[in-house]
């Protein structure tokens, strides 16, 4: 009797708390839990009186074939209809309130019914849906049933046109179907402010901008616009006002738009703006956000009243550089799959576990995520902005342009991308697609950014568009592209793979470099060259940084042409499109558990700057754990200018240097004890020390807890990440270490599990390997509050036992106010936009004005226009191989950057003179773009010449094979067919010395 009196007290204080909020402002309900779900296609399910008693329950996001995830590869995750079902009730508040409902996404189709009544259909499978259920919801206390019928095949078709969706693509776009995102229930006064729902509610929201941005000032003026509409059978007349609020609660400034008439039915644009002072600016590692609440009054009393959390930044996309808040920062981060999976999970983590994900590129020093072919969902974006990483939005696509309905499809869904993402500050770029589209395309993206987000400070561009005169950014796929005019980063590169599990051919389990099968392409047509596709760590390590390395040598600074850096593919090994030997794909810097491999702390070296101002790190690549006798290279990472190597203190000198970044000590014997990495500035002052110490025989398990900050919520939906190492008796993990874990759990959770090399990826085993000592397992709570233990043992070690309390939530009806992502804290540990410059220019360009050639002498400006898509090239003949560039005036001849024909598959015999004297003879390197040129003492003269001296040689410099293997047999039958004698140039630039 006790609790159930304690329970109707809290039902009427619930519902009095209610009715005060509406009196005055609108309540966004989470509507995650209690649905229950059924894979399959029952008759009936859609009706009220269906008996869905034997489904089972859940809390969304939940993808009903989620424990696929990393089991079996992307074209075998199951497909079909799967339905989910809800009972709930509407508090006696809302009675002549407006009700809508937003679904985040649904995979890849739903069909909704409320009430056993047909209320709308949603076929895109990314972007948000969201209903007005006002006139068909039941009031309190009688109950109401939705019900989604959902169908995640790969071949779904568009029910009005019979068309399938581009990027519904099973290489890409990880297929966790049902509803695998958020849903919230709205209600709202009948004079209210849209939600940005265009496709199916045709409204867009509130927006909020920033325009006459001074940096040191710190001043802005700040705008809000809220579309409003009147749904009382009356005209209203209102006040529009705006607060903003900083992140410790502070009314920093409140401003208001004037008194509106809104005749009934009418819909209307009001905005509101002023300057603020004292701004802090959202930045790379500083999430700083502010609340903007607008407001409609009536009578002076608030009767709607809309949240939006948002920050402030100046961007600049100009000159092949890219600016925020006032200084040029260079690209640097990853290419990553939207998808963002876990195993046994996939895409539905708690927010707290996007964050954990997230702020760990922030914290490796990657300030962008290029979200790959489909657009993120908006737990991910708000994670991003919390973290301070900044965002390629992409709309949908696969590969390459579309036409008719598949290109509207594109259209409407960048459209509602825009429109439902304006107000998040971390998305700076507009990505219009995964490859090259037409300019009339661009263009009709472009237009969308200038009619729903003009002041977003975004740009509009594709991947490619090299010589676009609409795209407003672009790059391409693994080359170097350099740029005067818009800026160009890597869309992605460096896609090699390997898992985490071996670090050397050294080291259990001694996997050499390239050890391993290829897989059949997806055509089945041939098997794939697997050596890229098999790496250790040591190997993707230093592929890493080669790579890295051919963008920073062409960073802003370096010339009038130049990168704005680039992304690598992928941040955490994905549950898509492979090529080695696992059925996954294992580019990732972290595990799919989000443990980090070693070219994770590569980056973390050669990342942390905006440009030229690196901070010093340096780190050791692998361990210090290996057999008496053992002889190999040991591999150093450092910004620093030279690095000097110890092994129990005894110097080996200092390591020859590669790549910049790069340290290479031959031959270091292994000898029990420490070795020491110190890193030294050009005049030997001391910056930076790793060291590596022998960890002696596993003796215990240790286990470490990552939850959330407020703590794990009993609502079945929220999750745990427990560490598990394998420690010597000093607690310190042993690197080489595979001992199997074997795993209890008592309490309210549910085993999710990890992920180890072996039979299906052990997803969901209760017991699993370490992996170099450790592993990483989640837990899920249910809807019981209490204490959950996971204890841990394995054979010879010690165990071990931690301990998590649950705390419930308060569910009524099906609704609860309850916003796990409310309280999450900003990462603001880079602090604010530093001031002055980022980058020194160390060349300077020397202008060329005109050049002939032995043939062809009308193409010879395209060798020196900025566009990579020219060229100028002979007809085959040796003797027409030649071409000669002349200067506006003398100039001290200091460094050559070339991009010459087929770059990655072709090397050419050359000489090349400066008013005859020549600097270079011998064959060009291959590249994955430029070449520099510059081993040579300073020559002064007005004229250049490059000479074919032989015939080239054809042979792919990377390995690098394409997804569609009839495209590169093409490509190489094409360059076959050409004449040895052929010399092509795409750009070419000369530089001088900087201190003549």
């Amino acid at each position: 009797m006790q609790k159930t009196f304690i329970f109707s007290l809290f039902i009427i204080l619930y519902f009095f708390l209610c009715t005060s909020l509406f009196a005055n402002n609108r309540i966004k309900y989470n509507f995650n839990p209690q649905w229950k779900v059924h894979i399959g296609d029952p008759r009936g399910a859609e009706k009220v009186d269906f008996d869905d008693n034997e489904w089972k329950e859940v809390t969304l996001p939940y993808a009903w074939n989620e424990n696929e995830a990393f089991k079996v590869d992307i074209h075998h995750l199951s497909t079909g209809i799967a339905w989910y079902r809800k009972h709930f009730k509407i508090p006696a508040a809302p009675k002549g309130k407006k009700i809508f409902l937003e679904f985040e996404g649904v995979r890849q189709a739903g069909e909704f019914y409320l009430n056993g009544i047909f209320i709308g259909r949603h076929e895109n499978g990314v972007m948000a849906v969201g209903f007005d259920i006002t006139n068909q919801v039941k009031p309190y206390p009688e109950e109401n049933v939705i019900a989604v019928r959902t169908d995640n095949d790969w071949n779904y078709k568009e029910k009005y046109t019979n068309t399938t969706f581009q990027w519904n693509n099973n290489n890409f776009n990880a297929n966790y179907g049902g509803i695998p995102k958020n849903v919230w229930l709205h209600v709202t006064d009948k004079l209210y402010q849209t939600l940005p729902l265009f496709s199916t509610l045709g409204t867009e929201g509130v927006y909020i901008y920033a325009q006459n941005i001074d940096i040191p000032s710190r001043t802005a003026e700040i705008t809000a616009k809220s579309q409003i509409r009147n749904e009382y059978d009356i005209a209203k007349t209102f006040e529009y006002e705006v607060l903003i609020e900083d992140m410790n609660g502070n009314t920093i400034k409140t401003f208001n738009g004037g008194t509106t008439l809104l005749s009934p039915g009418g819909t209307t644009l009001i905005e509101a703006s002023a300057i603020v002072d004292s701004l802090n600016f959202w930045s790379w590692g500083f999430g700083y956000l502010y609340n903007v609440y607008t407001s409609i009054k009536v009578a002076s009393k608030p009767v709607d009243v809309v949240k939006t959390r948002t920050g402030f930044r100046k961007t600049k996309f100009a000159d092949g550089m890219i600016e925020l808040n006032d200084r040029v920062l260079m690209m640097k981060g990853y290419a990553q799959r939207t998808s963002n999976e876990w195993p046994a999970v996939g895409m539905s983590v708690p927010p707290w576990l996007s964050d954990f994900s997230n702020r760990m590129i922030v914290e490796g020093n990657g300030n962008l995520v290029r979200w790959m072919h489909v657009t993120p969902w908006k737990q991910d974006v708000e994670s991003c902005d919390r973290v301070g990483l900044i965002e390629a939005m992409p709309a949908g696509d696969s590969e390459g342009d579309v036409k008719g309905r598949q290109w509207e499809q594109r259209v409407e869904l960048m459209r509602d991308a825009i429109i439902y993402n304006r107000n998040n500050p971390s998305i700076l770029f507009y990505e219009g697609g995964n490859e090259v589209i037409s300019e009339e395309h661009m263009q009709e993206l472009k237009d969308l950014r200038d009619r729903y987000d003009p002041y977003g400070g975004r740009a509009a561009g594709s991947r490619e568009m090299l010589d676009s005169e609409v795209a407003e950014y672009g790059g391409e796929m693994l080359y170097i592209n350099k740029s005067a005019d818009i800026p160009f980063w890597a869309m992605e590169y460096c896609r090699d793979e390997g898992l985490r599990k071996y670090w050397d051919e050294f080291s259990p389990p001694y996997h050499k470099d390239g050890m391993g099968a290829g897989h059949i392409n997806v055509s089945g047509s041939k098997v794939i060259n697997a050596r890229r596709y098999n790496r250790n760590q040591d190997s993707q390590a230093i592929e890493d940084i080669r790579r890295w390395f051919d963008y920073w040598v062409m960073r802003p600074g370096t010339g009038k042409r130049v990168s704005s850096g680039g992304v690598n593919i992928i941040f955490s090994d994905t549950n898509t499109h492979y090529r080695g030997a696992e059925n996954y794909r294992r580019s990732g810097e972290v595990d799919p558990m989000r443990i980090p491999k070693d070219s994770y702390f590569c980056h973390k070296v050669m990342w942390d700057g905006w440009v030229d101002d690196l901070v010093p790190h340096i780190h050791i690549l692998g361990h210090w754990n290996y057999q008496n006798g053992t002889v190999k290279d040991m591999y150093v990472v450092s910004s620093a200018d030279k690095v000097e190597l110890h092994v129990n203190g005894k110097s080996l000198g200092f390591g020859k240097q590669a790549y910049r970044f790069l340290y290479t000590f031959k031959d270091v014997a292994f000898q029990p004890g420490n070795i020491q990495a110190i890193g030294y500035d050009v005049d030997g002052n001391e910056l930076c020390t790793d060291e590596k110490r022998t960890v002696g025989e596993p003796v215990s398990i240790k286990l470490t807890v990552h939850k959330a900050p407020d703590g794990m919520l009993a609502n079945n939906a929220d999750m745990a990440l427990i560490d598990v190492e394998v420690a010597d008796e000093n607690g310190d993990r042993n690197p080489i270490a595979f001992n199997k874990i074997n795993f209890e759990l008592e309490g309210p959770a549910e085993w999710l599990g990890g992920i180890a090399k072996g039979m299906d990826n052990y997803i969901m085993a209760k017991s699993l390997p370490v992996e170099l000592g450790i592993n990483r397992v989640l837990i899920r709570s249910t809807t019981k509050e209490g204490l959950i233990k996971l204890r841990a043992k394995s054979d010879g070690l010690n165990p071990a036992t931690v301990q998590i309390e649950t705390k419930a939530i308060k569910v009524v009806d099906g609704l609860t106010n309850n916003n796990p992502a409310a309280n999450l804290p900003s990462y603001l540990d880079r602090g604010p936009t530093p001031k002055g410059k980022s980058f020194h220019i160390t060349r300077h360009p020397v202008e060329i004005v005109s050049a002939n050639a032995g043939v062809n002498s009308k193409q010879v400006k395209y060798s020196f226009d900025d566009n990579e898509l020219t060229k100028w090239s002979n007809d085959g003949n040796i003797k027409s191989g030649w071409i000669e560039y002349n200067f506006t005036e003398p100039a001290m001849v200091d460094e050559i950057d070339l991009k010459l024909d087929n770059w990655r598959r072709r090397s050419y015999p050359l000489r090349i003179s400066v008013d005859g004297k020549v600097v270079f003879t011998g064959n060009t390197e291959k590249s994955l773009g430029y070449i520099n040129i510059s081993n040579f003492k300073p020559v002064l003269g007005q004229q250049l010449k490059i000479e074919l001296t032989g015939t080239h040689s054809d042979r792919d410099g990377y390995d690098y094979e394409e997804l569609d293997p009839e495209k590169q047999a093409a490509e190489i039958a094409k360059r076959e067919d050409e004449g040895k004698g052929m010399l092509g140039i795409v750009e070419i630039e000369v530089y001088e010395n900087i201190n003549e």
